[in-house]
């Protein structure tokens, strides 16, 4: 029998490091227990080159709340944000759309496709201002159940009702709209050009099971629109020695505050004695006993594969198997020998240090998702490309670079079969093809090459079909009903059994909000001192 603890923490991602550093803090005995020999899930740097340090899965950090920062002190165990500058859509024609952090230099920039686009783009950000002031706060709050007459859910319905009264009847109405509508169809209503329509339908798709004509994903869209680097709302940035960087800031900011990490560590089940989670039993068949239990891990790999069904309500389990997690996204992770050059960028430009896309439409974008309905990798797939070391030296030997490509669309299954070596090489060689069509040296640069299809994402991080949100972002799995409706308190059917990872309220990205959440309702529960969570506040 091992140590006792008040708090295990399952899986080392970064939201199971945020839940276990504010349960520390607050005082709780807190041992988080990790299947791989690293921390980090999908928030992880790693070399498989000699010399160069790889962001394998999350690439771009924005979401991550800055009362998180504050309150864990992330910046005093080594996390800096390195924002970039702007990025380009390079065009079929040979053209490129720029786009810059000046607003000034931006807007010029869109002039030049479009005068009248210039102009609606300034309503176009305004509107979505809007959208993000109501939803922003509800990020950091637990979400009430609609169905209880508990005065916390009260409340809390109250509090959505109020922001709702304080909205014209013509901001609620284009707020419902908002919603449930897709970004093409949103964008459409701003804009003429295709170019800067494809440009914009990027964050409405990424990392989702749909594409850019499917009702939801304008949501999408708010969701990756919400965050700021060193106070620029919507600013994107890179993690000084990449991702990894910000959950190693968050094992030494447990470290401090008394908890532990315990690596090679693989859950078999969560152990349940009459109704209450007691502990855990690991793969080696080792007994953790604790007061209470905390999952990182994605709604159905919790509940369907380490607990018993006999400890869940039917309707729950039901409720579970339906739950949306589909995997769509693939990443190359590509060592290079010097920087490649773009023949539609000039020497020495700043989009380089940014995102580079190469889908100009929001028609091809369209058609790589239909690919993916038919089981297939996109052919002509969306590719978000970024080249950290322009930015962040660290990241490789002097003169070499990091290129990061995060694919849309990459099926969990190719046409209903697994995935084999020979469909992973093949994808990406659909993948480097079309970066080297818009660069003459690009192949010539290439040292090394990590590729990731759903399979080595599920596999290695235990997301399940490599989904990266631990769940679709869609309307109804959203805010109160995320992961389903009745649980998105934090709490699981099992009573000293909670949930903490992206599957639960607000979602996915390298945010922290339901880790932080988690952590502020199990101290509440164990009647222990919540300051130590900070309130949120309002940044836009």
């Amino acid at each position: 029998m091992s140590k006792s603890y008040d708090a295990t923490i399952v899986g080392a991602g970064h939201n199971g490091l945020v839940n276990a550093c504010y349960l520390a803090k607050a005082g709780l005995s807190v041992l988080v227990i990790e299947k791989n020999d690293w921390v980090g899930g999908a928030a992880t740097s790693r070399s498989h080159y000699p010399g160069f340090i790889y962001s394998n899965c999350s690439y771009v950090c924005s979401l991550l709340r800055p009362e998180i920062i504050r309150d864990l002190n992330l910046p005093r165990h080594g996390l800096q944000i390195l924002p970039f500058e702007g990025g380009a859509v390079l065009t079929q024609d040979g053209d490129a759309l720029a786009s810059y952090r000046n607003h000034d230099a931006h807007r010029r920039e869109l002039e030049r496709f479009s005068l009248k686009d210039a102009e609606a783009y300034e309503r176009y950000a305004a509107d979505l201002i809007r959208q993000c002031r109501f939803i922003q706060p509800m990020l950091m709050r637990t979400p009430p159940d609609p169905t209880s007459f508990r005065p916390r859910d009260v409340s809390e319905l109250l509090y959505i009702g109020k922001k709702l009264h304080d909205l014209t009847e013509r901001e609620m109405c284009d707020m419902m709209r908002f919603w449930t509508m897709s970004i093409s169809d949103f964008l459409d209503e701003y804009f003429e050009t295709e170019v800067l329509k494809a440009k914009l339908s990027i964050s409405g798709i990424i990392g989702t099971a749909l594409g850019p004509m499917s009702p939801g994903t304008a949501y999408v869209l708010l969701h990756h629109y919400m965050g700021e680097v060193d106070g620029t709302i919507g600013a994107w940035g890179y993690a000084r020695g990449g991702m990894g960087a910000i959950t190693q800031a968050l094992a030494q900011s447990l470290q401090s505050y008394g908890g532990e990490i315990r690596l090679n560590a693989g859950l078999d089940k969560f152990l349940v004695t009459g109704g209450r989670t007691v502990g855990v039993v690991l793969e080696n068949g080792e007994e953790i006993r604790s007061r209470i239990v905390v999952s990182n891990m994605d709604a159905k790999r919790t509940f369907l594969k380490h607990v018993d069904e006999k400890e869940l309500p039917d309707t729950f389990l039901k409720k579970v198997r339906n739950y949306k997690i589909r995997g769509s996204s693939g990443k190359l992770n590509i060592a290079l020998d010097g920087l490649p050059t773009f023949r539609a960028l000039p020497k020495g430009s700043p989009c380089i240090k940014g995102d580079l896309h190469f889908t100009d439409t929001v028609e091809r974008m369209e058609r790589a998702y239909d690919d993916w309905k038919s089981g297939k990798w996109s052919a002509d797939p969306f590719i978000d490309l970024m080249i950290p070391t322009t930015v962040d030296p660290t990241m490789a030997p002097p003169g070499k670079h990091f290129m990061s490509c995060f694919v849309q669309y990459c099926p969990p299954k190719v046409e209903g079969r697994d995935w084999t070596d020979a469909d992973r090489d093949a994808f990406a060689e659909t993948v480097v093809s079309q970066i080297a069509d818009y660069s003459d040296d690009f192949r010539s640069k290439i040292l090394n090459m990590e590729v990731r299809t759903p399979r080595e994402i599920e596999a290695e991080v235990g997301l399940t079909e490599g989904n990266i949100f631990q769940g679709e972002l869609t309307f109804d799995q959203i805010l109160f009903n995320r992961p389903i409706p009745g649980y998105a308190q934090y709490r699981a059917p099992i009573s000293g059994l909670y949930m903490c990872g992206s599957s639960t309220h607000p979602g996915g990205g390298v945010m922290g909000a339901p880790g932080r959440n988690a952590a502020k309702e199990i101290l509440s529960d164990l009647k222990r001192d919540t300051t130590v969570v900070s309130d949120a506040y309002a940044i836009l």
